[in-house]
């Protein structure tokens, strides 16, 4: 894969999942810690995982307003590289989490309309890193992992001091067509990649990436 299309598959549920992950040419692995997701994970399960992931892949844990008691316990059995906030976490926050753990942190920012992207130039200037995801359909329980996607044109033209990352209803289908008209240089997939919710399928996880590398 070119050097500059990094691909990030979240979510993974089974330590069957990181090879496969690893084989079709994924850059980062992503981890879920929220109890209301299909692909949420205990903490001895999350050890295991990421212990078989190769030096050089990035191990992510996504949470979502998580407190310091919960993500003391996180960073301290999980080898993480890097956190993913995932909730409404303020700036404030962001900073907080970055000098207490020590880890780079990669916020994420629900996007509908252009008024949004309003957020995303707050956080630049606290975040590592920025994860750009569709804003959850109206009554859904969780921040993201729900199949939607938004309007791509949204970030036509846009950029930020930190590198940034493009999620929401991303599919082997339709990555190609998103990185063409947005720019991103990162995708992250979760569902797109799934056979049921929570069940990572090893052909569409290498689809995936090869539609990434053709884009």
């Amino acid at each position: 894969m070119p050097a500059d299309i990094k691909v990030k598959i979240c979510g993974l549920t089974d330590s069957a999942d990181i090879p496969p992950a690893i084989l079709a040419g994924a850059a980062y692995v992503g981890f879920v810690f929220f109890p209301r997701s299909p692909r949420h994970l205990q903490l001895e399960d999350a050890a295991y995982m990421a212990a078989s992931v190769p030096t050089g892949i990035a191990k992510v844990g996504l949470t979502v307003d998580a407190d310091n008691t919960f993500l003391d316990a996180l960073t301290a059995e999980v080898p993480l590289d890097m956190l993913q906030l995932h909730g409404q976490e303020s700036p404030a926050r962001v900073t907080e989490v970055r000098e207490r753990y020590g880890l780079p942190v990669m916020k994420a920012v629900g996007v509908a309309t252009e008024t949004d992207l309003t957020q995303l130039d707050f956080y630049a200037r606290v975040a590592d890193q920025l994860l750009v995801d569709a804003k959850p359909p109206e009554g859904a329980d969780r921040p993201g992992g729900n199949a939607a996607s938004f309007d791509w044109s949204l970030l036509q033209g846009r950029r930020w001091p930190v590198p940034w990352m493009l999620a929401g209803g991303l599919t082997p289908d339709n990555v190609g067509a998103a990185i063409a008209q947005t720019g991103a240089r990162q995708v992250d997939v979760s569902s797109g990649v799934e056979s049921s919710p929570g069940h990572k399928d090893a052909e569409l996880m290498r689809a995936f990436v090869d539609a990434a590398r053709a884009a």
